[in-house]
């Protein structure tokens, strides 16, 4: 029975930890994780001016603009003049867009 308990302690001492939970920021929060800051994303990377100008580029960049309206991530990319907003949340260094729909855009500090 011993030999049981501290095999099952040691198995608990070295199994992975939960991984943290994913936390929706708030609109203060939003702008404090975003302005002036870089993100790489699987397909690119993306910055987030003061101005409230937003290039991103994969390869080829694109202007947009972004704001934080109601405790979301908002942003419109021209010629479109439709902004379209996603909660945030972070996790650690890493920053994920959620929308409406559920999709889901994640994204890491690029420092």
């Amino acid at each position: 029975m011993r030999i049981l308990a501290v095999g099952l302690a040691l198995w608990a001492a070295g199994a992975p930890q939960a991984q943290e939970a994913w936390e929706r920021l708030s609109g203060a929060e939003i702008a404090e994780a975003l302005t002036e800051r870089r993100l790489s994303y699987a397909s690119g990377s993306q910055v987030f001016y003061a101005s409230g100008r937003t290039l991103y580029d994969s390869g080829r960049p694109s202007w947009g603009y972004w704001a934080v309206r109601q405790d979301r991530y908002c942003s419109m990319w021209p010629p479109s003049d439709l902004w379209a907003c996603y909660a945030l949340e972070r996790r650690g260094t890493a920053l994920r867009f959620v929308g409406a729909a559920g999709d889901v855009t994640e994204g890491v500090y690029a420092e």
